[in-house]
């Protein structure tokens, strides 16, 4: 049995905005063992930090590893076309992983890793056509289908670029409009100033506010969540998902600001929730990731 174990577990890796987290996971989802550590951002650091956080979880038996990355990635050739913060962007790091610790490695967006770990082992029978979005200090996105990963032509998920306005701040792909400006972490900070509040107000304590009939508390949480509203409208009238699930370090509070706006329609009802993993879906989708290809 020991063996067995061995032979269906894969190392998983989650490389997030301030943290990277390394696991070994089975076929169930089940962490087997981890490593969190604050991520070092230059590219020589980086590096050698997840090649040593590899194989501080690795055990005789493992055959592959996932990583997740923020930013562009091409998944079927595991090519880094971006990586926001990171200095990590044309770099192989799939082969130097498969050199260094003998695993074979598959790269793809954080987001989809999260989505697949969403799948996999908290909704598994909730409908063949998934999306994920990500709120955090961008937005982002992922696409499953039947439990697979999706890309479309290669870049499919980029759900932070839909334009929901003719003006707006310019945004990082170069567009005005995006609900990325809108709708993130990053929005959500500067609506919080711009209303005259603490620049460390926290969602929560706006929810509060608002609940206590504070108008302007109430105005920034549909300002800010009034953009994702229209573009997730926007994306149920093209894909018809059976679910949405909005993730990220501001996903919970997201939802919990779209249910509380008014309905502007009837036509495109799509059940949305929060995700259910926390920071664990990342990691646990890497590693499940990895066993999929595996088995393919």
């Amino acid at each position: 049995m020991p063996a067995r174990q061995q032979t269906e577990a894969a190392i998983g890796v989650d490389v997030g905005g301030t943290r990277i987290r390394a696991g070994r996971i089975d076929a169930s989802g089940r962490i087997l063992d981890r490593i969190i550590e604050p991520v070092v951002s230059n590219q020589e650091g980086f590096v050698s930090q997840i090649l040593r956080m590899i194989s501080t979880v690795q055990r005789p038996g493992d055959r592959r590893v996932g990583v997740g990355l923020p930013g562009r990635v091409r998944a079927r050739s595991n090519e880094i076309i971006s990586a926001g913060y990171l200095d990590i962007a044309g770099i192989d790091l799939a082969t130097g992983i498969e050199r260094q610790t003998g695993l074979s490695a598959r790269l793809d967006n954080d987001a989809m890793m999260a989505l697949l770990a969403e799948v996999h082992v908290a909704d598994a029978d909730d409908g063949d056509l998934a999306l994920m979005v990500t709120v955090g200090t961008g937005i982002g996105g992922a696409i499953a289908l039947a439990g697979k990963p999706w890309h479309g032509g290669d870049f499919a998920g980029q759900f932070g670029h839909i334009v929901v306005s003719e003006t707006g701040p310019i945004c990082n792909c170069g567009r005005t409009g995006c609900v990325e400006t809108f709708s993130s972490g990053t929005a959500l900070a500067r609506l919080i100033k711009e209303a005259g509040f603490p620049e460390d107000t926290r969602a929560e304590t706006l929810f509060c506010m608002a609940e206590q009939e504070d108008s302007t508390a109430r105005a920034v949480l549909q300002t800010w969540a009034g953009p994702m509203q229209r573009a997730l409208q926007t994306l149920v009238a093209v894909v018809d998902p059976d679910r949405i699930v909005i993730g990220g370090g501001l996903g919970a509070e997201m939802c919990r600001a779209l249910h509380v706006l008014p309905e502007n329609g009837s036509w495109f009802s799509t059940p949305i929730r929060p995700a259910k993993l926390g920071d664990d879906a990342g990691v646990i989708g890497a590693g499940l990731h990895a066993l999929q290809e595996e088995n393919v």
